[in-house]
């Protein structure tokens, strides 16, 4: 697929890593040392100019583009830049947004571009699955919530644990679910029966919603609950999450240093408690009982204001803290500061966007480990080669499928179960290999 993208910043960045061993790319941008830095690692072509411009656009061979994935910073710039496209071939057209507004005249068929993307409103979900698995390290939601992916940090545990440190075939692993894969340092173990997971692992689950959730309480030994909690920020993507978990039953208090701006939000979201106070404010933390809060959530532009008011919120006693990161280095400093979730929008939002350069038969994809690997949800065709084969016949190609969608009904398949096709299965496969898994469904 020849594919066009507007913008060399982090999501072009992390978009052209995905997709630049399967794909043709151009990338157009302004900025000259973002372009040659691209330039420099990746097979790509690189066009340095102005994206909203019939010129620049012909120069990056727009009339024989299958696909323009429009994710550059200004939303304006990305719009024009769609509008033109369209005008001028006949790709499909997908543009990264932040405006709630924008997003709503998609919806209502008032702006014409295939698809749209809004970090905010990513991010946020990707909050909420969290803080249903408060174990996870990363987790995402598949098949309509059908089916869940989970990735564990498993920590050091006794010997005799009827999950951890015994081979798979009698541990105790939750009904409706599956190990898809156990990464321990730099290898990728197949999770056949005498393997076992072990102490400093990472595994990675697909499951039902309650069957992880039961993963989580046997990883963590224990469960909690998230039922409240404070969102620290109140810029376009501290309103959006605040506003997504009140709708899902959450009880939010959002925290905004500014006061016109905290006003303003408290007028459009009457449902969340909101502040004008310090995120850093020890006295305003402990009179309105921070540290009673489950769960912090800080949306700053500052990855060291993020970092610092999530150790402080650990400090008056909060139980999961999850901050925001927008430099791709602050989230290992984030885990080494205490931080339980860091979570990178731009990261979020590139793994919807990577999704349409796939097969147009795979519906969601979600990127693990640093997009060492990516889980699937795609249909089999009739044709397909795996079809109409029990799971225990299927060739070995680098993938474990871990749910199928059928019918309406969610199968975690056994050896003896058939393969139809039809079937929507969310499947776990090196990144390097999906396009040949892809091709063999």
């Amino acid at each position: 697929m020849r594919i066009l993208v507007l913008g060399a910043g982090h999501v072009g960045r992390a978009l052209v890593d995905a997709l630049h061993e399967q794909h043709e790319l151009v990338v157009v941008d302004l900025d000259h040392d973002r372009l040659a830095a691209l330039h420099g690692r990746y097979d790509i072509r690189i066009v340095e100019g102005d994206g909203t411009t019939r010129e620049i656009l012909r120069r990056a061979g727009v009339a024989s583009t299958d696909l323009l994935i429009a994710c550059c910073p200004r939303e304006e710039v990305n719009l024009v830049c769609a509008m033109l496209v369209k005008r001028l071939s006949s790709a499909q057209v997908i543009v990264r947004t932040s405006s709630a507004e924008y997003l709503d005249a998609w919806r209502e068929r008032e702006i014409d571009v295939d698809f749209m993307v809004s970090s905010e409103l990513e991010t946020a979900n990707a909050i909420s699955a969290t803080i249903g698995i408060p174990a996870a390290r990363q987790t995402d939601v598949f098949a309509e919530g059908k089916v869940q992916i989970v990735e564990f940090d498993v920590p050091p545990r006794r010997a005799n644990d009827a999950l951890i440190g015994r081979p798979l075939r009698e541990a105790a692993i939750p009904p409706d679910s599956k190990v898809a894969g156990i990464i321990r340092g730099e290898r990728m173990i197949v999770p056949r029966g005498s393997e076992a997971i072990m102490p400093g692992d990472r595994v990675v689950v697909i499951a039902s919603p309650a069957a992880a959730r039961a993963w989580s309480v046997g990883i963590t030994r224990g469960e909690l609950q998230v039922e409240d909690m404070v969102v620290f920020g109140a810029g376009r993507m501290g309103a959006t999450i605040a506003r997504v978990l009140a709708e899902r039953g959450m009880r939010v208090r959002l925290v905004e240093a500014h006061a016109d701006r905290a006003r303003d939000v408290a007028k459009h979201l009457p449902q969340v408690h909101v502040f004008h106070a310090s995120a850093f404010d020890r006295e305003f933390l402990e009179h309105e009982r921070i540290g009673h809060r489950t769960a912090a959530v800080y949306c700053m532009n500052d990855d060291a204001r993020n970092l610092y008011g999530a150790v402080l919120a650990r400090r008056c006693g909060v139980r999961l803290t999850i901050a925001l990161t927008h430099d791709p280095g602050s989230a290992e400093v984030y885990a080494g500061g205490g931080v339980d979730v860091a979570i990178n929008p731009r990261q979020v939002a590139a793994e919807e966007l990577v999704r349409f350069a796939h097969d147009p038969r795979c519906r969601q994809i979600a990127m693990l480990d640093d997009d060492r690997f990516e889980v699937l949800d795609i249909t089999v065709r009739a044709e397909s080669e795996l079809a109409n084969r029990t799971f225990k016949e299927l060739p070995a190609t680098g993938s474990l499928i871990g749910a199928v969608v059928r019918g309406g009904t969610t199968i975690f398949p056994h050896g003896a179960d058939v393969l139809q096709p039809g079937d929507r299965v969310i499947i776990f496969v090196e990144s390097r290999r999906a396009a040949l898994v892809e091709q063999a469904l």
